[in-house]
């Protein structure tokens, strides 16, 4: 069972033309206006759970209508939600530009979610049966590190794009992590060398880094580090979630097989394939999916 404690919020993708965006009064996009429920934790939870794993979700939600809807999308998509908690007064939302060639713009509304704290005692209940604490960077989740971490739980976090080694925001999450995921779209220096950096800083064993069109990055504690070609599945539509597949998919496959390279492998393909659709929390293969994809 993985706990996923993260971001839950409204995402509407918006399909555009080209970037920048010129300036026109109004425009009839029909079919290119999309409404989903999405963030990292609705992200990651729709992977594994289509993978075939079980899933719990820890976050906060609203008491607003939006909110509602998001907790009867997760109950019919099967995600175990009884630890999503109405504590806030609106659910954050999203909106995603898109254009033709994939690339996506994302603007993120997150209401009073990074002022607002979830419950310890309900966390340590959710924690009870689990074997991996999957941890977002929303701010919640800082002060709920230490409790998986005394629970004995491995947490694996994706920190997303990130510049600074010792980024104030995200370094709680890195110094807890021991699988940590990341996008190469701001290092300041090559994926190897950022790789190679924050193994010599943080406790973390796997460090992976998604670099978009190049492929994928995986570096191991005492086994070294491979870049993973990217490839082809289908047609491009949003790079939107790219991250969060790979980062699911590489979980999907480590806690099966105890072989990283394997997996990131496995995730590359999997992530190629999520991007042929709009939403962040769409487009995800199941396992006999993902095996037949392989060639498996």
């Amino acid at each position: 069972m993985f706990l996923i404690s993260g971001l839950i919020n409204i995402e509407t993708t918006l399909k555009i033309e080209q970037f920048p965006l010129d300036y026109f009064p109004v425009t009839y996009n029909f079919g290119g206006v999309g409404d989903t429920v999405s963030g990292v934790a609705t992200n990651v939870g729709k992977a594994l759970h289509t993978l075939g794993r079980e899933v719990r979700l820890v976050g906060l939600l609203g008491r607003d209508p939006l909110s509602q809807l998001a907790a009867h999308a997760l109950q019919a998509d099967g995600l175990d939600g009884r630890y999503l908690l109405p504590h806030l007064a609106q659910l954050p939302r999203s909106v995603i530009l898109y254009d033709e060639n994939g690339r996506r713009q994302i603007h993120l509304d997150l209401k009073e979610i990074q002022e607002s704290r979830y419950p310890e005692a309900e966390f340590t209940a959710a924690l009870a049966g689990c074997h991996m604490a999957i941890i977002s960077t929303v701010n919640f989740n800082r002060f709920l590190l230490p409790l998986a971490r005394a629970a004995g739980l491995p947490i694996a976090t994706d920190v997303q794009a990130i510049q600074n080694l010792h980024d104030e925001y995200n370094r709680d999450f890195m110094a807890s992590a021991d699988i940590l995921f990341q996008s190469h779209e701001q290092l300041p220096c090559s994926p190897e060398e950022w790789a190679e950096a924050v193994l010599g800083t943080y406790p973390a064993r796997i460090v992976g880094i998604g670099m978009g069109g190049d492929g994928a990055l995986l570096a191991v504690r005492g086994e070294g580090l491979r870049r993973f070609a990217a490839v082809t599945t289908r047609p491009i539509v949003s790079t939107i979630g790219a991250g969060d597949a790979l980062f699911s998919a590489f979980l999907h496959g480590y806690t099966q097989h105890n072989d990283p390279w394997q997996a990131m492998s496995a995730a590359v393909a999997f992530a190629s394939w999520k991007i042929g659709t709009r939403g962040a929390a769409e487009g995800f293969l199941n396992a006999a999916e993902l095996a037949a994809l392989l060639g498996k």
